[in-house]
């Protein structure tokens, strides 16, 4: 079966539902949106943390598909985009069977996910109790997994914030948590013993979970004896689909190509969200899926689709940019710091003419994105080469706090 639509939108999470409300209440025709979930709201479902302005995360979810809804826009959950049967066309695995689904506009909001053990290349058996944060949050959040399920001495390996998330979801189930094993040597403060500089090397157990094998920032090894672990952050753009239709891939964010308006190089299509190059906030995915009804409806109204652009590449300390495609003055851009800098200093250069000089304020951490000044991209030669944005500085060398440590030596 075949139908067409105006928008489609694939994934329910905070930018999909965003760009469905502003579309749906802009006039845009039938605005669809698939999730692959049973239930709506993408990552805040299972978010019981605040967060999210005066809403927890379920609520701040709950509130995001009743505003999609209400403006017209219809939610279908349990439908999977499996792929494309041709330009703007998906094809679709539905609880009635398989569909073909057409559209005038697809909007790709598939969001991001932590990656799993094995693609972090971490060796040993395969045993019971290993968990991603997502995981975890369902499991206790959603299907309300205590102790006795989830395991009762639990170690949690990462360096970005959602290590604390999991820490905190851990405690709520009951579970003790052994030790953070955080490989960057600075980060945010984590309410847990913290071995900074170190990185889990071997799982240990048959049929459950026993230990992780631990190698310390000065070398040496040691085991920390656990029932669990989960594996947080290290986010990777959920670009299947994408790459699937043909969307080019930025090679820093590993998410499609953008220009400011969100549209990839493919006429018609445009991504937004942690899509785009892991996590960020779900306010700030949110904010995305507003903003791109606009270049929608003008590609709706018949708006000529524009060059691919030029393209960012960052240099230096800076891990990526986004958007990463210049197809005119961007309002905003979002740049990722490799480390933690102080007070570092951005260059940007077009064919060996610097556009833009200056130092960013304050204290960049390699968890956290800023949003540095955009006047320089007015300044773009359209015909000329990439654009290269450099970061450079010194690294900030205050610590993280008195839970850190260097080793697993003497847990």
């Amino acid at each position: 079966m075949k139908r067409t639509v105006d928008v489609l939108i694939v994934g329910a999470g905070p930018a999909g539902l965003a760009a469905a409300a502003r579309l749906a209440t802009a006039g845009a025709g039938r605005v669809e949106v698939l999730e692959r979930e049973r239930t709506a709201g993408g990552v805040p479902r299972h978010c019981a943390r605040g967060g999210f302005g005066a809403l927890t995360g379920p609520g701040y979810a709950r509130r995001a598909v009743r505003d999609a809804t209400r403006a017209g826009a219809v939610v279908r959950t349990g439908v999977s985009a499996t792929g494309w049967a041709g330009p703007l066309t998906l094809e679709v695995t539905a609880p009635t069977g398989l569909e073909r689904i057409g559209a005038r506009a697809v909007v790709l909001a598939t969001g991001a996910r932590e990656r799993p053990r094995s693609a972090r290349l971490v060796p040993g058996s395969r045993p019971a109790g290993v968990f991603s944060t997502g995981e975890l949050q369902q499991s206790v959040e959603l299907f309300g997994l205590r102790r006795e399920r989830i395991g009762r001495r639990a170690v949690v390996v990462g360096s970005e914030p959602v290590a604390r998330h999991a820490v905190r979801t851990l405690r709520r189930a009951g579970v003790a948590v052994v030790a953070v094993v955080a490989e960057q040597p600075h980060g945010p403060r984590l309410p847990a013993p913290v071995l900074r500089g170190a990185t889990v090397v071997e799982l240990v157990g048959r049929g459950r979970l026993s230990g992780v094998v631990v190698r310390g920032a000065d070398g040496r090894t040691g085991l920390l004896r656990c029932d669990t672990v989960v594996f947080t952050g290290d986010w990777i753009p959920d670009h299947e689909l994408a790459r699937g239709g043909g969307v080019p891939l930025d090679p820093a964010t590993r998410g499609p190509a953008v220009d400011p308006a969100f549209r990839t190089p493919v006429p018609g299509v445009f991504a937004v969200g942690n899509l785009l190059r892991g996590v960020e906030p779900g306010v700030v995915a949110a904010a995305e899926g507003r903003s791109v009804a606009a270049a929608v409806l003008d590609h709706l109204a018949g708006a000529p689709w524009p060059a691919p652009g030029v393209p960012l590449a960052p240099e230096g300390a800076l891990r990526w940019a986004t958007p990463n495609r210049l197809t005119g003055p961007a309002p905003a851009l979002l740049l990722r710091p490799a480390r933690r800098l102080s007070r570092p200093l951005l260059t940007v250069v077009q064919d060996d003419r610097v556009l833009h000089e200056g130092r960013l304020p304050g204290r960049l951490e390699a968890h956290r994105s800023v949003r540095p000044p955009t006047g320089w991209t007015a300044d773009v030669d359209p015909a000329g080469g990439p654009v290269v944005l450099r970061l450079d500085g010194r690294e900030a060398c205050t610590g993280g706090g008195p839970a850190d440590a260097a080793g697993p030596h003497g847990r």
